[in-house]
C-alpha cells in the first residue's frame, strides 16, 4: 500500500526504495542492549515511517509497524495461500444483514490497551466498541491528517456528512455504532464487499481516545495499542519493540491459520503450533535504505537477520532464476521464500496538467492524448525489468496485476511494447516536435538509484525525439514530501508502486475512479464518466464472472485513454538465517507475521 497508500496500502513508490524518512524519537528512556540468552529478531525495512499513528499508516514500512502495535478487528491467517481472513480482536466474523447493509461485530472481552501515563491511572484500561467507533471517525477528521478516509468514503451512512459538519466527536453517526460496550454496528450506504478486508488493514488499528488527546501531534510517536509488541525507542534507523506482557493468550491452530507442510515445512514453523505468540522477547526493526547495505549487514551473522536479495547478489546467490533456487552454499545457511509481489511499480499522468492530461481546447486535448501515448511507447519496461528487478519482474498492460483472480491475460502487450519508432510517428502525426513539445517535472527523492530512475527515463524520452532539457529533474528531500506534492497535483507524472490492501482488483481500480481525485487516492486525477459508471456498478457487486468483465473493461479503458505507464510486477526474494522460525510475507499479511516468529537458540 502507498497512499497511496496503498494501501494498504497500501506497495511503496519508487521513491520509498530509496531515502529513509524523517521520524522522531519518542522520547522514552534509553533501551538496553539485547542481552544473551533473549529471543531476539533483528528483522529490517528499507525504509523508515514518518509516523505510527494507524490513521496514516499509508506505506508498506508503517503498516508492518502498526499492526504489531494496535490491534484490528481482522487479519489474514499467517499461512493460508490464497489469503484468507479470520477474527483478530472480533470474536467471530460479521453478523451481516440479507441486503449487505448492516454489519454487525461482537469484540472480544477482557482486552487492554498497554499501559501509559495517558490513561489516568497509568494502566491500560478495557478495549471497547466506543474505540472502534472512534478509531473510524479519526479518518473522517481533517485535523489527523488522515491517509485511509478513501476507504470508507461514501461507504458508511451519515459518516461523510459528520465530516461536513465539523468532526464533532460529541456527535454520534448513524452508520457507526456501539450497540453495547462490546458490540459495533457499521450501516453501508451501499453493498461493499470488500468491507471486512478494510477492517484487517492498519489503517483500522484501534486506538485509546486518551492517548490521542494526552500526546497530541506526538501521537504519531507514542503509540498506545493492545497489539502483541509496545514500542520503547523509534528513530530514523532503528525501531525496537517488546511484547506486550498483557497479550492475550491465543495458542496457534496451525491447521487454522493454513499451514501446508509440504510447501512450508521446510521453515520449522510447526514448532509454534500451541503455543501463545508472541515468542520474541525483543524485536528490532532496522531501516536500512541501500539494498548492498542490508546485504552486508545480513550476511555478517551477527546483525539483520532478514534481507531481500538486492539485484547485484543475484548472479552470485542463485543458481536458477527459473525457478529460483538458491547455491548450495547460500541454501545451507539461509531459508529462502521467493513470491511475486501483491502490487505493481506505474508512473500515471496527472490528468489536471493541461500541457498533457484533460485541455479546455478539445484538438489539444486529442493531440495531448497521443503525446501520452506516444510517451508509453518511449518507455522499455523490459529494460527496466532487467536493470532493477533482475528480469524477474512480469510486465504486464494495465493495472489489474498477476496477483489477483481478475488479471487479465488476453490482453494486448501493445500498451507495454517498446516501440521508440511508432513513438515518434506518432508525435509527427499531431504536430508535435522539439520545439513545442512541454516541460515535463520529474519528480523524485535524494539517491543515487533514484538520480538513475530519472536519467534513464530522460534518455528513453530522448530516443523518440523529447528535447533532454524539456526532461526537468525535481528532488524533494523525503518522500512525505512528494507524496504531498502527489496529493497537491503538484507533478504532471506520478511514479510510484502500490500494493493492494485486499486481494481484489477493485483495490487498484479505485486508482482511476474520478471521486478519488487528489488530494485522495486517484492523484493522476482521472475522469472518464464511462469508467466512473462502470467503477459504482462493480462496487457493489460480489465476486462473479459479470463483475470480472466490468474489471477488465474499466482497465481496457485505461489503457485506451493513455492515462498510465504500466506496469511491472516485481518479484520479491527473501532471505533469513536459519535459526529464525517464520514465513515472512510483505503482502497481506504484511508485518503481523512478527507475530509468531521464533527464535532456535544454539545448544549450550
Amino acid at each position: 500500500m502507498v497512499r497511496a497508500v496503498a494501501t494498504c496500502q497500501t506497495w511503496v513508490s519508487l521513491a520509498l526504495l530509496l531515502v529513509p524518512l524523517v521520524a522522531c524519537s519518542p522520547g522514552e528512556n534509553a533501551v538496553a542492549k539485547a542481552v544473551p540468552g533473549q529471543k531476539a529478531f533483528r528483522y529490517s525495512l528499507d525504509s523508515a515511517p514518518t509516523s505510527l499513528d494507524p490513521v496514516r499508516a499509508s506505506t508498506l514500512y508503517a503498516n508492518q509497524i502498526v499492526v504489531n502495535l494496535y490491534d484490528t478487528l481482522y487479519a489474514y491467517k499467517y499461512l493460508q495461500r490464497p489469503y484468507e481472513l479470520k477474527p483478530l480482536l472480533a470474536e467471530a466474523m460479521p453478523d451481516i444483514s440479507a441486503d449487505g447493509l448492516v454489519y454487525t461485530i461482537r469484540l472480544k472481552q477482557g482486552v487492554h490497551f498497554i499501559d501509559d501515563i495517558a490513561f489516568p491511572d497509568g494502566r491500560g484500561r478495557e478495549v471497547i466498541a466506543d474505540d472502534f467507533v472512534y478509531s473510524l471517525q479519526r479518518h473522517f477528521d481533517p485535523a489527523t491528517r488522515p491517509g485511509g478516509t478513501w476507504l470508507w468514503q461514501g461507504r458508511i451512512e451519515g459518516l461523510d456528512d459528520w465530516k461536513k459538519t465539523g468532526s464533532d466527536y460529541a456527535q454520534p453517526v448513524s452508520g457507526l455504532r456501539a450497540l453495547d460496550r462490546y458490540t459495533v454496528q457499521i450501516k453501508l450506504t451501499k453493498p461493499y464487499p470488500q468491507l471486512v478486508d478494510t477492517l484487517a488493514q492498519g489503517f483500522s488499528g484501534i486506538v485509546p481516545h486518551e492517548a490521542v488527546e494526552h500526546y497530541g501531534r506526538e501521537f504519531s510517536v507514542n503509540p498506545v495499542g493492545s497489539g502483541p509488541f509496545h514500542l520503547v525507542s523509534y528513530d530514523t534507523t532503528k525501531a525496537v519493540l517488546l511484547p506486550n506482557p498483557a497479550f492475550r493468550q491465543e495458542p496457534v491452530d496451525l491447521v487454522f491459520e493454513g499451514y501446508n507442510s509440504d510447501t512450508q515445512g521446510q521453515y520449522g514453523i510447526d514448532i509454534i503450533e500451541g503455543r501463545s505468540p508472541p515468542f520474541l522477547d525483543r524485536l528490532e526493526i532496522a531501516f536500512i535504505k541501500e539494498g548492498s547495505a542490508r546485504w552486508s549487514s545480513f550476511t555478517k551473522d551477527n546483525e539483520i537477520q532478514y534481507a531481500g536479495l538486492p539485484n547485484e547478489q543475484v548472479n552470485r546467490v542463485l543458481a536458477s532464476t527459473v525457478p529460483v533456487i538458491l547455491k548450495p552454499e547460500y541454501a545451507e545457511r539461509y531459508h529462502m521464500r521467493s513470491a511475486l509481489e501483491a502490487g505493481f511499480v506505474f508512473s500515471a499522468f496527472n490528468m489536471d496538467f493541461p500541457e498533457f492530461g484533460y485541455n479546455e481546447n478539445p484538438v489539444r486535448e486529442q493531440r495531448n492524448h497521443a503525446l501520452r501515448c506516444a510517451i508509453i511507447k518511449g518507455f522499455d519496461w523490459r529494460s527496466r525489468n532487467d536493470s532493477w528487478y533482475s528480469n524477474l519482474g512480469v510486465i504486464f498492460p494495465g493495472v489489474i496485476p498477476p496477483a489477483v483472480p481478475e488479471y487479465d491475460t488476453t490482453l494486448s502487450a501493445a500498451s507495454v511494447s517498446y516501440d521508440p519508432e511508432g513513438a515518434r510517428t506518432l508525435l509527427a502525426a499531431n504536430n508535435w516536435n522539439a520545439e513545442n513539445l512541454p516541460v515535463l517535472v520529474y519528480g523524485t527523492t535524494p539517491g543515487p538509484t533514484s538520480r538513475l530512475f530519472y536519467e534513464q527515463f530522460r534518455a528513453w524520452m530522448k530516443r523518440i525525439g523529447y528535447p533532454p532539457e524539456n526532461i526537468q529533474l525535481k528532488t524533494y528531500a523525503t518522500f512525505g514530501d512528494i507524496a504531498k506534492a502527489w496529493r497537491n497535483s503538484e507533478l504532471p507524472l506520478i511514479s510510484k508502486g502500490w500494493g493492494l490492501d485486499y486481494p481484489d482488483a477493485e483495490n487498484t481500480l479505485q486508482l482511476f475512479y474520478g471521486p478519488n481525485g487528489s488530494p485522495g487516492s486517484n492523484d493522476g486525477n482521472y475522469n472518464n464518466p464511462e469508467y466512473d459508471d462502470m467503477f459504482r456498478q462493480a462496487s457493489v457487486m460480489q465476486p462473479s464472472p459479470e463483475r470480472t468483465a466490468l474489471y477488465r473493461h474499466m482497465n481496457r479503458l485505461i489503457i485506451n485513454d493513455c492515462a498510465a505507464i504500466t506496469g511491472l510486477s516485481r518479484r520479491g526474494i527473501a532471505l533469513w538465517h536459519k535459526n529464525v522460525i517464520a514465513l515472512p510475507d510483505r503482502n497481506f499479511v504484511g508485518g503481523r507475521f512478527l507475530k509468531y516468529v521464533d527464535i532456535v537458540q544454539p545448544e549450550s
